[in-house]
């Protein structure tokens, strides 16, 4: 089957067998590794993109349901000179560790905040509930949430 998506403002086209799943396209014909495969069961969030505006984990979208769609990336959010707010308030808030669950969680975070809606620390924990941290404790990365909320 061939599709075509929007990755990161660029348009790709791509022939894929009708099994493939859209974090493998993203990860091994794309090239962006940023998003993470971290339980292949929809457990983790690891590898949350954003797909026509809306946070979706990757691993439980076949490819061909993203023909046509518009996805955004981890690798598509900032720069390295110009970080998303949300990326500035992780580091700030020393809300990562090793790193592997923050692209995911950084994505999740974004489509919390850009829903418009007032987050508390409850709020937040309850919206990030599908994407698993197993080293901070949560608190810094609720923390960041809060303070990039304010800046977006």
């Amino acid at each position: 089957m061939e599709i075509s998506l929007t990755v990161n403002g660029t348009e790709h086209t791509t022939d894929v067998p009708d099994n493939s799943l859209l974090v493998e396209i993203i990860r091994e014909r794309l090239n962006l590794t940023g998003t993470h495969v971290g339980c292949d069961t929809s457990q983790c969030g690891a590898c949350t993109i954003h797909m026509n505006g809306r946070s979706v984990k990757s691993c439980t979208v076949l490819a061909g349901q993203a023909d046509g769609a518009d996805i955004t990336t981890i690798e598509g959010i900032g720069t390295v000179d110009a970080l998303h707010p949300m990326q500035e308030a992780f580091r700030e808030n020393h809300a990562l560790q090793c790193g592997f669950c923050t692209p995911g969680m950084i994505m999740s975070a974004i489509d919390l905040v850009e829903k418009g809606k007032p987050l508390d620390e409850r709020s937040v924990r309850e919206g990030l509930e599908g994407n698993l941290c197993r080293c901070t404790g949560y608190h810094n990365i609720v923390k960041a949430v809060l303070d990039a909320q304010d800046k977006m």
